[in-house]
């Protein structure tokens, strides 16, 4: 890894993570394509090269949510309860069933992008009902972090920019949602990065980390994390919403391009 490449990759994890890390989201889903189209990592190398940017970026946020008391609680639990299993499962899958990212490209547009249109549009016009918090309690919590955490095993996002909008859309604050998110996105990725690491010692091909660049992109995302979690009570909450339903819409869009490219 050149100079260049490594300021690059520090930049683009700097950037991100001060954007993402307010609504519970590393990033990881925006360097996903920088990665791939920008600074050429090969596939699958770039799913557990992404986790390691989540593990490495990740504590920056984190630390600061700790110190304001908004980290741990139900919620975490529950989210790592799913996504720890799924991650595993889904590095197993990505390496031996779908190494390509063309797949990947369409389920995110599908996804992201009806749902970040949607938490934008619930934000602007509210409905009259009282929404409850299905999603806080309960099995179907752990049953939608376990798939969340296959997708992110599969393709190395982490799973916050996927949890954080469907959550939120359900009617949990982004306050509650962002600490839990980025919580169960560090544990999943630390297993993500070990399970890849561990495949690589028994499979031919780009398997594991691309070590240098990862921690490149970690270290600008540890910072970014951090100031991006002390941007985070200064944001009004439909501030909030609003810039986590952009972000998934915004994702979305990237994918929809990409896909149909």
């Amino acid at each position: 890894m050149t100079w260049l490449t490594g300021c690059a990759s520090f930049s683009a994890g700097l950037l991100i993570a001060v954007v993402t890390a307010p609504v519970g989201v590393s990033g990881a889903v925006f360097l996903l394509p920088v990665q791939l189209s920008v600074l050429g990592v090969p596939s699958p190398a770039v799913t557990p090269t992404n986790l390691l940017y989540n593990v490495t970026a990740g504590p920056g946020a984190l630390i600061r949510h700790a110190r304001s008391g908004r980290l741990g609680g139900p919620l975490t639990r529950r989210l790592a309860l799913g996504t720890l299993p799924g991650v595993v499962a889904g590095a197993v899958i990505r390496v031996f069933v779908v190494p390509g990212p063309g797949v990947f490209r369409a389920l995110v547009a599908v996804l992201l992008l009806p749902l970040g249109l949607w938490l934008c549009l619930g934000t602007i016009r509210p409905s009259r009902t009282d929404r409850t918090r299905p999603a806080s309690s309960g099995p179907a919590l752990t049953a939608l972090a376990l798939a969340v955490g296959v997708v992110g095993g599969v393709y190395g996002i982490g799973g916050g920019s996927i949890l954080g909008p469907l959550l939120v859309g359900l009617g949990l604050p982004v306050t509650v949602v962002a600490p839990a998110a980025l919580a169960a996105t560090f544990l999943t990725s630390v297993a993500g990065t070990t399970t890849y690491a561990l495949l690589a010692l028994t499979t031919t091909g780009p398997i594991a980390p691309d070590w240098l660049l990862g921690l490149a992109c970690g270290l600008g995302g540890l910072l970014g994390g951090y100031l991006g979690a002390h941007l985070q009570p200064l944001l009004p909450e439909t501030a909030l919403r609003l810039l986590l339903g952009g972000l998934a819409a915004t994702v979305g869009l990237l994918y929809t391009v990409q896909a149909l490219a």
